[in-house]
């Protein structure tokens, strides 16, 4: 550690001290069983130092060398030595070749940007992307490329997750942005505090503190009185395990893991989020709140029920909740892919190798036997490539689990599209899902899209258009406003749903996100913004390269924002958008402001929270009220 600057010099600048240091360090890892070392003096800053913490990599490494070779018949594995730095990489071109050579991996201390001590203004302190516009260019991702620049392979870089941000004193509560006028740190000398300590004082002041997210940067913050946090949640969190592994780079360390809540929050996330990401495609499974409905009291025993499934839809398996179990690990939170309205979705795979995802019920669900039989009759039912298909069921009492397949798939807009233009055009009665959004995409190795949970489905006759219901269903953000203030649903409500996924996938970004200069915006309204000031290419995600694709990201733009107009009727059928994306000559009306803008309609979201909304989830967080049945 830096405790002590001089020593860490001393010791480094003289030979003999290198090979004091060098043989008792490999003493102590190999009477300890320690499989590594690692180096942590994080930021020397001159030349001379520099040049010597290469030759005491180079002396290090042979050091470690000789001495396996002379114990070779104790079968001992290869020493890994790694070292930790500051985020930036040093100009000494010695040192970055001794690391290059004798280190395994190298950890980069990707945090720490910005700190109220240097400071007069917040700021994102371990932004995963910068912006020169808004006054914070440094970030993870300008120091990863800069290490690498610089010669040091990917698959030799680890990068930080931080399990603490820091504090900053405001000076006006209510200017409480990033880049709000501070007047120093907070709470401590330094503003240092722990992810746990933030999660208490957040506690401490209960429900009222909102905690926001950052699209830009992809960092968390909030404000509580005159104090300012800005910190990485679990949004920031699995948005750098995804760049990690988009970037692949070596992998990730944690600094430090005591800093967690007691919970163990930002570990899990870590930890099980990794395969859910992708920076080109982010239809992000995210983890919602276990919903908190009243139970289903259907007493019908399990014969009975598996006759009725089976007499309706004879090629269904049933399976045992060992089976269940047994695919799934256990239900593993590393297998959990998200949550819906009704309970998690979990990865399994079964004996024969086949790869499957199982919809598991939580016990207060609010999903009744009805509608259980109704989901798994229904999608068993529909067959087409773009859509989930049914397996089996398990209805062990008293959790009832959906077994869905899981294939590699494909062209996720264009699938998606499909399975849309089946449900409304081709099958022999029109459906309407009413719960389409990202979290109910499932994707497969080759991105293969399948539209799953038909629990809120609804059947129509080809000859009936719409509907009305005075319970509202479905999720906060993808449902569109006649449906939310009136309860009409329509093929149109699809199409609007299909709207927010479209430009979540083209954007990357999440509905609980707020956008523009003030972070006022939401995403619908910032899309529209820049798309008529000339700037959608501000909107896209930065990695989305269309140059070589006949499907274009401004088409996708103009189509998405047609979805999701405030008036139905301006809206485009499902087979309008099917030709408009495949065909850049086909003619489309001008995007008019979208739905939920404040500029059209003030109350906008608040219509939402006074309508009848008997079971419905905020963005992909799943919440509903209590209700008999």
């Amino acid at each position: 550690m830096d405790t002590n600057y001089s020593i860490y010099s001393s010791m480094v600048s003289n030979s003999s001290h290198r090979k004091s240091f060098i043989d008792c360090s490999i003493r102590i890892a190999r009477l300890y069983g320690f499989q590594g070392l690692d180096f942590a003096w994080t930021a020397p800053n001159t030349s001379t130092d520099l040049f010597n913490i290469g030759l005491l990599f180079d002396e290090w490494r042979i050091a470690a060398t000789k001495l396996e070779a002379k114990n070779s018949s104790r079968q001992q594995s290869q020493l890994i030595l790694t070292a930790r730095f500051h985020y930036s990489p040093p100009a000494n071109s010695y040192l970055l070749n001794s690391r290059q050579r004798n280190l395994n991996w190298v950890h980069a201390v990707t945090a720490s940007y910005y700190e109220p001590v240097s400071t007069n203004f917040t700021a994102p302190p371990a932004a995963l992307y910068g912006s020169s516009s808004g006054g914070f260019a440094r970030s993870t991702d300008q120091v990863l490329k800069a290490w690498i620049e610089r010669g040091l392979p990917a698959d030799k870089l680890v990068m930080c997750l931080p399990f603490y941000g820091y504090a900053w004193r405001l000076v006006k509560p209510e200017d409480n942005g990033i880049g709000a006028a501070a007047a120093g740190p907070a709470l401590h000398d330094s503003g240092l505090v722990t992810y746990k300590e933030i999660n208490n004082h957040i506690k401490t002041y209960g429900p009222d503190v909102q905690v926001m997210y950052n699209s830009t940067y992809e960092v968390n913050y909030c404000s509580i009185e005159k104090i300012w946090f800005g910190f990485d949640d679990v949004e920031a969190v699995r948005m750098k395990v995804a760049y990690a592994k988009e970037k692949k780079l070596r992998g990730y360390f944690v600094w430090r893991v005591d800093y967690d809540d007691h919970n163990w929050v930002l570990s899990q996330a870590a930890g099980c989020c990794a395969y859910k990401y992708n920076q080109m495609k982010r239809l992000n499974l995210r983890e919602g709140t276990e919903d908190s409905a009243k139970a289903s009291n259907t007493t019908a025993n399990n014969e009975t029920e598996a006759g009725d499934f089976n007499r309706n839809v004879p090629n269904l398996r049933v399976y045992s909740l060992a089976d269940i179990e047994a695919a799934t690990e256990g239900f593993s939170i590393r297998n959990k892919l998200g949550e819906g309205g009704y309970g998690p979705v979990y990865k399994g795979v079964l004996p024969c190798g086949e790869v499957i995802a199982v919809k598991k019920l939580s016990k207060s669900s609010a999903q009744g036997f009805e509608e259980f039989k109704n989901e798994v009759m229904l999608t068993a039912k529909l067959q087409h490539v773009n859509l989930i298909r049914v397996l089996g069921f398990c209805i062990d009492n008293p959790i009832r689990r959906l077994i869905l397949d899981w294939k590699k798939r494909v062209h996720i807009i264009e699938g998606i599209t499909q399975g849309l233009l089946y449900l409304q055009e081709y099958s022999r009665l029109t459906i309407i899902h009413r719960d389409l959004k990202a979290s109910n995409i499932l994707l497969g190795e080759d991105m293969k899209p399948k539209i799953s949970d038909f629990g809120l489905a609804r059947i129509f006759a080809k000859e009936s258009l719409k509907a009305n219901t005075e319970q509202v269903v479905g999720t906060i953000g993808y449902i569109p406003p006649e449906y939310a203030r009136q309860g009409v649903y329509s093929t149109k409500s699809d199409v609007f749903s299909f709207g927010v996924l479209l430009l979540q996938i083209i954007s990357g970004k999440r509905l609980s996100m707020l956008c523009g200069i003030n972070e006022n915006l939401s995403i619908l309204e910032h899309a529209y913004e820049l798309w008529k000031g000339g700037k959608g290419m501000e909107f896209v995600d930065s990695f989305l390269d269309d140059r070589n694709s006949s499907c274009k990201l401004m088409r996708c733009l103009e189509i998405a924002l047609l979805c999701v107009q405030e008036n139905p009727n301006d809206r485009p059928s499902m087979l309008e958008v099917s030709s408009m994306l495949k065909n850049e000559t086909t003619n489309t009306n001008t995007p008019k402001k979208p739905a939920f803008s404040k500029q059209v309609d003030e109350i906008g979201i608040e219509l939402l929270s006074t309508t009848n909304l008997e079971k419905c989830s905020a963005y992909d967080v799943s919440f509903s009220e209590v209700v008999a049945r």
